[in-house]
């Protein structure tokens, strides 16, 4: 019985603030409800209606390029600056390390209000520079053409610093003997990275592919900043930057439909458990080859 009291607190708030947000948004998920009314069961109505919407198809879109693109770029990214981290040693060592690692301890409203500032069209530095080149200006926040890659480089700025925390501690598990015995049979340092890096640090390439893409998938508070949104109004221009969790947020607290919005909860928890699954199936596999 003591065993059991002990554990009580941890159950009690795991039950409160887990396990009932989860059974009762897989309840309302089937019903209409507006948070005041009692809700009406309309079975799988709410599935349907976010299936079928315009903005469920936008925002799967916008969400399937950013992660095409922001997922292997960030871990270039990443790779390349605890490659150049270790490269150092002492004092120059931990000053490049915080130095790329300070923009993940940065509040996001304040990495947004720094971007929103650099990609401002008329005074921001990106388009002063392009002025010093002699380009006409770009409004990158409210050009469709140019919206989602200024918020993929945003991303890479702020998470390429966690997971070059990672990549760097897997790098210092590398026995330095099978560098110097590579350097002793002539190999370069690009074939040392190729033939010895990559494949030491796979575990730790596979946590952090799979960490950045589950966070991929849940991308909000970036874009939902970069273009000033509200429950008004959300998604950029022509909803160029609209994704999943914003237009879920959207529903529930601008269009007041916790119904539709606990039905795209749960598809979007389904696609990450399935993406997750997928992932860890295929690094299974690949061991037992």
């Amino acid at each position: 019985m003591p065993h059991y009291l002990m554990i009580a607190p941890f159950m009690i708030l795991f039950a409160a603030f887990f396990l009932y947000p989860i059974l009762s948004g897989f309840y309302y998920s089937f019903h209409d409800w507006n948070g005041v009314q009692t809700p009406e069961y309309i079975g799988l109505g709410n599935y349907e209606k976010v299936l079928g919407s315009r903005d469920f198809s936008r925002a799967m879109t916008n969400l399937l390029w950013y992660i095409a693109l922001t997922v292997p770029l960030g871990i270039l990214a990443a790779l390349g600056l605890a490659l150049l981290v270790d490269s150092f040693t002492g004092r120059w060592a931990n000053f490049f390390r915080n130095a790329f690692f300070l923009p993940v301890v940065l509040p996001a409203f304040l990495a947004a209000t720094i971007w929103r500032w650099i990609y401002a069209p008329n005074f921001g530095l990106l388009n002063v520079v392009l002025g010093w080149l002699g380009m006409p200006s770009v409004n990158f926040l409210n050009d469709t053409g140019t919206m989602l890659y200024a918020l993929i480089a945003v991303d890479i700025w702020v998470s390429a610093g966690f997971n070059m925390v990672i990549i760097l501690a897997g790098l210092k598990n590398i026995p330095s003997e099978l560098y110097e015995a590579a350097r002793l049979d002539g190999a370069n340092k690009w074939q040392q990275i190729v033939h010895i890096t990559l494949p030491m640090l796979g575990p730790v390439l596979f946590f952090v592919f799979t960490y950045g893409l589950i966070s991929a998938m849940q991308v909000f508070d970036k874009p939902w900043l970069l273009t000033g949104s509200s429950f008004a109004s959300y998604g950029g221009r022509r909803n160029a930057l609209l994704f999943p969790v914003m237009d879920m947020m959207g529903r529930a607290f601008g269009g007041v439909k916790f119904g539709e919005a606990a039905a795209y909860g749960f598809l979007l928890t389904v696609a990450i458990v399935a993406v997750t699954a997928v992932m860890f199936g295929l690094r299974t596999w690949r061991e037992r080859r």
